[in-house]
């Protein structure tokens, strides 16, 4: 008995050290931890800064050629490497020179990839901030069921211990002892699994966050009263979601990409010019010969026919893609929009004394129950009901959250800030 006890205020004294050590945050705080840590968002910032450093990549111009010919060996004068006035020796420079405005388009499209970069940047941002904040109030209205299961099952284990005392006494029977205990075990099996949904969702916020303390959620209630049926029609939300959401705008971008990479494939197929200059000492017509030099290819065989045909393949592609996303995303906002209305609709058919009056209820059901003044089978049906009701409860109001935050998701804006 001694040993059991100093394991119950270890684990005690463990769960208050636990408590101290979590990491209080309200929302906005989440929020703001949340962009400054979160790796995702930092490796997506350096993919930014690498399609900047592309267009100035696709800016520059090729370097010039360089080619310088010397003698080797010189037989009428036996002389090795003889580059001096009476040898040889050819120097020529080349320049390659872009036709068609090749340059121009190459950096338009580096920009565009450039562009699709900050907007897939910019979906992510607007994933994972959805999932924070879905995972944020899970948390804190899991917390809230934890907590008054916590506060049952311990009373709930001083009444047992109190029947086992009396039933010594031979004051109840075996039936009804065991009855409490098997709802003692439901009671701590349905704690077990909030616990275990609690961890995962401690987990995913870790992640998110990048640190490594547990989370404890600050809400105040009474400013979730900013969740409200938004007052724009479904068409209008179609419409901002179109203009603002990022896949959207991703989407519009690679048909510019691929309309963009159709121009450019077709001012590959004109051949670009190579000028350059020539020095040769003493192997041409005279001696001290200086020429200039023009080439380019002839497309007779090449004219980069395939490139362009699969280029004008990707526009249209494309193009299909981009109307399918706009309908998937019309459909988005009406679904998310019309699981808003009966998410409120549920919540607004419940009392707003309906937890006040079974929390008066709880408090004094173990008062009525050890007084005999309820039935053994009264008090378990209402501690069943109590538990079913709270838990449903605040499954419920952190379902009406998570519905706002997916309207906010779907159509790309702050609608409740």
């Amino acid at each position: 008995m001694r040993f059991l006890i100093i394991i119950t205020l270890c684990g005690l004294l463990s769960g208050n050290v636990r408590a101290q050590d979590s990491l209080r945050l309200s929302r906005r705080q989440a929020d703001s931890l949340f962009f400054k840590n979160n790796l995702l968002l930092l490796a997506g910032r350096f993919r930014i800064e690498a399609g900047q450093a592309e267009i100035i990549q696709a800016s520059l111009y090729d370097n010039p050629t360089v080619e310088v010919e010397l003698s080797a060996y010189n037989t009428e004068r036996q002389r090795a490497l003889d580059v001096g006035r009476q040898g040889q020796k050819i120097v020529s420079v080349q320049q390659l020179l872009y036709t068609a405005g090749k340059r121009n388009k190459r950096v338009a499209y580096a920009q565009e990839s450039a562009r699709l970069n900050e907007y897939e940047f910019a979906d992510l941002l607007r994933s994972l901030r959805f999932e924070l904040r879905t995972r944020f109030f899970e948390l804190y209205f899991q917390q809230q069921t934890l907590g008054r299961y916590d506060r049952q099952i311990s009373t709930l284990q001083g009444t047992v211990t109190a029947f086992e005392q009396q039933y010594d006494k031979n004051n109840v029977s075996l039936r009804e002892l065991l009855r409490l205990k098997a709802l003692l075990f439901q009671l701590n099996n349905d704690r077990l699994e909030i616990r275990l949904r609690l961890a995962e969702n401690q987990q995913v916020l870790r992640t998110l966050l990048s640190i490594d303390q547990p989370i404890l959620p600050l809400v105040d209630e009474t400013q979730l009263g900013q969740y409200r049926l938004p007052s724009q029609p479904v068409d209008s939300l179609r419409e901002m979601a179109l203009r603002h959401r990022a896949d959207v705008l991703a989407s519009q971008s690679l048909t510019r990409q691929s309309e963009l990479n159709y121009t450019l494939q077709k001012s590959l197929a004109v051949p670009d010019v190579r000028v350059g200059g020539i020095y040769d000492q003493a192997g041409s017509y005279i001696a001290n010969y200086v020429g200039v030099s023009v080439s380019m290819d002839l497309p007779f065989l090449n004219r980069n026919q395939g490139a362009i045909k699969a280029a004008r393949s990707q526009i249209n592609y494309q193009k299909q893609l981009q109307a399918q996303k706009t309908v998937q995303v019309g459909n988005e906002v009406r679904a998310a929009l019309q699981k808003v209305q009966e998410v409120e609709r549920t919540v607004q058919s419940v009392e707003s004394r309906f937890s006040e009056q079974f929390e008066q209820l709880n408090q004094g059901l173990f008062t009525n129950f050890q007084k005999r003044n309820i039935s053994l089978l009264e008090f378990i049906d209402l501690i069943e009901t109590y538990n079913e009701s709270t838990r449903e409860l605040n499954r419920l109001k952190a379902d009406r959250i998570s519905a706002y935050e997916e309207l906010n998701y779907v159509v790309g804006e702050e609608l409740f800030n």
